[in-house]
This record gives C-alpha cells, sequence and structure tokens, in this order.
C-alpha cells in the first residue's frame, strides 16, 4: 500500500510532529483541497504544560495526552503515520522514514514519504551543555516516560528513607534539586514541597516527610529570570515560605548518583549537595532533526540546533519547506527593543500561532496569493508556584499574582487540553485535589532500582538491595513523635552541613529562570 493516499493533482503536505505546532497545521488545513501526512514518533499529542503534574501524582498521562488518530479520525484528508523521520531527499522531495526503530514496520526496510510541502515541528529535548552522562542521575522534563520516571524517583526516595538507618544517608535520600530556576524548577519545586509537607504528611511512620529539603539551583540572579522582576521576587518569597532553598548565582559542575557539585559565579569554592533526586529544568536543545535538515538544505543552524527561517518560516531557498516550534530559530521583530534580535521562546503559544500562520499560508498559495510574513504576538507568560499562588504577565504589560493569577492559569490550561473528557477529569481531579490536598496518582512503576542502588552495587561489587532489606530498623522514638528522632536526626544533620557546605544561602534574593518560559512545550 502506498503512504500516501493522494491522488494525481492533490498537492501533498507532510507534517513531521504532532505537538502544538504541527496539531495547528492540520487543523487549519482540514478544509483545504490538500492531502495531509502527519508522522510522528508516538501515536499521541502531548500537552507539555501540565507534564510536572504527571511527574508530582496530580495527574495520570492520559489526562493530558490524546491519540492522534483519534484527534483527526474525522478529517478526511489526513493520514497519521506512526514513525521515525531519519533523512531528507530535497531533491527528490521525500522523507524518509527509519525501519529499524519504526514499530510499525518490525525493522523492516526504509520507507520514503513523498511531499509537495514539508513542515518539520519535530520540537526539542534536553540540554546538559556537554555533559551528557548526567542523563541517567538528573532526568529531564519533556516526556511521559520522564514524568513517570520522576515521579518514580520522587515517591522512591521517601520509600528509602524510611527504611535507612543511617542518619545522613536519610537526609540525602530526602534532598531533591531541581537544576535551573525557570518555570519547569518553579512549578515543579513547588509541587514537591506540598507533597512533602500535605498529600504525604501521615503516610509515615518513621520519617516526616516534610524534613524534606528542596533545593532550585541556578546560574542567574533570580528565578523566573525572564519574568519581570517584582513577579520572580514574589515566585521566590512564595517558594521561599514553603520551605524551599533557592541558591542563585551558581552553576553545577558535576551531577553522580550520590550528589551534586555547585560552583558559585563569584569564584569561591565548590561545594558539594549530598543528594539522591536531581531532576533538569536547566536547559533544552532542537532535536536532532534540525541538524539533519540544515546539512540536507544547506541553511544556517545556531547552536543549540535551530533552524533559522525567513520571515514566513520557511527555510532559505526552500520556500516548500516549513519549520516551526522549537525547532525554528525566528527572531523578535526589530521594534522590540528589548528583545530585538534574539529567538523566540520555546513555548507552546509561539508553537501555535506559527502552526495557524503556516496553514493559512498554504491556503493563501493554493488560491495564488502572495505569502505573508509571521507576526508574534506575546499573550504572556504564566507560572503557578503553589496551592493557590502563581504569577502572570500579560502582554507585556499587566501583572498578576496570588490567587487571581492562579485562577486565571487554570482556566487557561484547562482551556487549551485537547479533548472535552479530558478538561472534565482534570477539572474533577484538581478540584478534589484543592478540598483533600491528596494526589491520586503517585504510583511508583518500573523494575529498575534507584540509581544509588546501581552506583553502589559498581563501586562495591556487591548486593546493596540484599544489605539494606537486611539491615535493623532504625531505633524507636523515645518521644512517640510522628517522624521520630531518626527523622529529627536526619533533619538537624542536613541543616548542619548545609550551614558548612552552603556559605550564605541568602546572599541573593532570587535565583534566575534558565528553562523556557510562559507554557513550555
Amino acid at each position: 500500500m502506498p503512504l500516501t493516499h493522494s491522488t494525481e493533482g492533490r498537492h501533498r503536505v507532510v507534517v513531521i510532529g504532532g505537538g502544538f505546532a504541527g496539531m495547528n497545521v492540520v487543523r487549519g488545513l482540514r478544509k483545504a483541497d490538500v492531502d495531509i501526512t502527519l508522522i510522528d514518533r508516538r501515536n499521541h499529542h502531548l500537552f507539555q504544560p501540565l507534564l510536572y503534574q504527571v511527574a508530582t501524582g496530580s495527574l495520570s498521562p492520559a489526562n493530558i495526552a490524546a491519540p492522534l488518530r483519534g484527534m483527526f479520525d474525522r478529517q478526511s484528508n489526513t493520514t497519521v503515520l506512526l514513525g521515525e523521520v531519519v533523512g531528507f531527499d530535497t531533491d527528490r522531495r521525500v522523507v524518509t522514514l527509519s525501519g529499524k526503530n519504526n514499530p510499525t514496520t518490525a525493522g523492516g526496510p526504509e520507507d520514503e514519504v513523498p511531499y509537495d510541502t514539508l513542515i518539520v515541528a519535530s520540537g526539542s529535548t534536553h540540554s546538559y551543555f556537554g555533559r551528557d552522562e548526567w542523563a541517567p542521575y538528573a532526568p529531564g522534563l519533556k516526556t511521559i516516560e520522564d514524568a513517570i520516571e520522576i515521579r518514580r524517583r520522587i515517591l522512591l526516595a521517601f520509600e528509602e528513607a524510611e527504611r535507612e538507618p543511617d542518619p545522613e544517608k536519610r537526609a540525602a535520600w530526602m534532598t531533591f534539586v531541581l537544576v535551573g530556576g525557570g518555570p519547569t524548577g518553579v512549578e515543579l519545586a513547588g509541587s514537591i514541597a506540598e507533597i512533602a509537607r500535605n498529600t504525604l504528611k501521615n503516610d509515615f511512620r518513621r520519617i516526616n516527610p516534610s524534613d524534606a529539603r528542596i533545593v532550585i539551583a541556578d546560574g542567574g540572579p533570580r528565578v523566573l529570570g525572564a519574568y519581570d522582576e517584582e513577579l520572580s521576587r514574589y515566585a521566590a518569597r512564595d517558594l521561599r515560605e514553603m520551605g524551599v532553598e533557592i541558591i542563585t548565582d551558581t552553576r553545577v559542575t558535576n551531577v553522580t548518583a550520590t550528589e551534586v557539585t555547585l560552583s558559585p559565579e563569584d569564584r569561591s569554592p565548590s561545594y558539594t549537595l549530598q543528594s539522591r533526586t536531581v531532576v533538569w529544568c536547566a536547559g533544552v536543545r532542537a532535536s536532532r532533526l534540525g541538524k539533519r535538515l540544515a546539512e540536507a538544505t544547506g541553511c544556517p543552524a545556531d547552536r543549540e540546533g535551530r533552524v533559522k527561517v525567513e520571515p514566513n518560516l520557511t527555510v532559505p531557498d526552500h520556500p516548500e519547506i516549513f519549520v516551526l516550534g522549537d525547532l525554528a530559530h525566528f527572531d523578535h521583530p526589530a521594534d522590540d527593543e528589548e528583545k530585538a534580535g534574539t529567538p523566540l521562546p520555546g513555548v507552546a503559544q509561539v508553537a501555535m500561532q506559527q502552526g495557524k500562520h503556516t496553514a493559512k499560508t498554504l491556503k493563501r498559495r493554493l488560491r495564488g496569493q502572495p505569502d505573508e510574513p509571521f507576526k508574534y504576538r506575546d499573550l504572556g507568560t504564566m507560572a503557578v508556584v503553589g496551592r493557590g499562588a502563581a504569577v502572570a504577565d500579560l502582554f507585556g504589560r499587566y501583572h498578576a499574582t496570588g490567587g487571581f493569577a492562579w485562577l486565571m492559569w487554570l482556566a487557561i490550561h484547562v482551556m487549551y487540553i485537547v479533548g472535552y473528557q479530558s478538561r472534565l477529569l482534570v477539572l474533577i481531579q484538581w478540584a478534589y485535589h484543592y478540598v483533600t490536598m491528596d494526589r491520586g496518582a503517585r504510583l511508583i512503576t518500573g523494575q529498575t532500582l534507584p540509581v544509588i542502588f546501581q552506583a553502589e552495587k559498581k563501586d562495591s561489587g556487591g548486593n546493596p538491595l540484599a544489605a539494606r532489606l537486611n539491615a535493623p530498623p532504625p531505633k524507636p522514638d523515645p518521644h512517640g513523635a510522628s517522624g521520630g528522632t531518626d527523622g529529627e536526626a536526619g533533619d538537624d544533620d542536613s541543616d548542619s552541613e548545609s550551614e558548612a557546605r552552603i556559605p550564605s544561602l541568602e546572599r541573593t534574593p532570587a535565583p534566575a529562570g534558565s528553562a523556557a518560559v510562559g507554557a513550555q512545550r
């Protein structure tokens, strides 16, 4: 069977990526006289702005993801293919799908999909700034698999702390380090604080979950560095009130299974944090297709792998190829004095607007009309800090904080979730969580041992799991308090260690954001 159902004379549009950009292109062409082929490595569209809530047990993956075939089952001009694009032939105008990695071909031969217009919107992935060896110890948050793994590590850390007799190791299990103070880092930190202080407060007998130490480490001077300074101060204040530590002007120089090394920008001595749970929220880079497309077309790309595009979002000298979303390097307009010359941020609203604009451009071309340049309209950025607390920068002119900003955040995010059923389920779960402070999706899944077990086994050659299972339980609390003496001792040990290794944590008011701003994809 041919991979396209195009008949002779119908324009063939191939869209790579079912994210916000690709979805809006396909939807915008639903009544156009074209044949569309949508290709994605996964069979679902993911609402990434709420991915952190899956990582912290507030929502299940099905609440924020929708099957691509179900989204376009009634759009007769669209074919959905599950596959991985591995190459481009711009002379023959075909894209190549991998056979080896494509589950639909079971390792068979590579396939080719022809196009008349190609739209590449394959998104971005984590960037460890050349230190990819940190990835096993500090997962990022881009996919459902990432979210489930982070959820597993967070919940497993409390379970291991409950069984750990050594106060110092127990404190390390209950130390959570978030690298990056952008919206992802801020939202995750607030959620972990709520888990420790509220959700799990009655679940354990040997530890007190509220003793958990939650740290945001960022290389800039404040959290949410891309936001207005007033909003940044508000977010930092709320985080500190929730018990989150903020370390600013400090770079992460090493990550292992047991510790994080931090180096202050003022060149003072480096120090380490003993932590078994680290989450990477510090940087992103374009997907590998950006480099392959640049090589195939000869177009320029920036150091993050984003393809530099023309004002109409096409590749230079290739008007039939559009690049959208996180994969596109599109500069702010010259009339924006503050941001002129810098690329648009990797947020959902940019991808959505570019997808809609590209659909309109293709319809104009079908009518024989000239292209129009893309004009980005900044609708604002938002980040939730915690229960009833959020910050919002609307249209770059109006600021909102507290409960009002939080309600706006809820309404906007529910509005953009795909599917009425998902919207209803998310609303019900949010309401239940708000009343009970419970998180029903806090499941530990997967069969692998914690990263620390793997490291201990490699170093010692023994069986750390068996040793831990046979370890004697901690001594009972003579005062009978929840969490016990061991929990308090672990917390005290952690505090004394932080005073020795982290001088003047309050030397700066707040840390800078280094993750994507706004509703990140």
